[in-house]
């Protein structure tokens, strides 16, 4: 039951626990990499929507 209420609860001890194992396990040069694929990969997630949207719009214009 006490789990429950520790697992939302994050500080900045926390934070700098999590960002020393990131540094540890990856090392200061792939750090920069990873972020630059995650916002890589962001990009194309949001486009990929923004199209699928379009399509959908478009489809429904021509049903009319």
């Amino acid at each position: 039951m006490y789990s429950f209420i520790f697992l939302g609860v994050i500080g900045p001890w926390q934070i700098v626990l999590i960002v020393a194992v990131v540094l540890l396990i990856f090392g200061g040069k792939k750090i920069p990499e990873l972020m630059r694929g995650l916002g890589q990969g962001m990009k194309e997630f949001k486009k990929a929507t923004k199209d699928d949207t379009a399509s959908e719009e478009d489809k429904e214009i021509e049903k009319k």
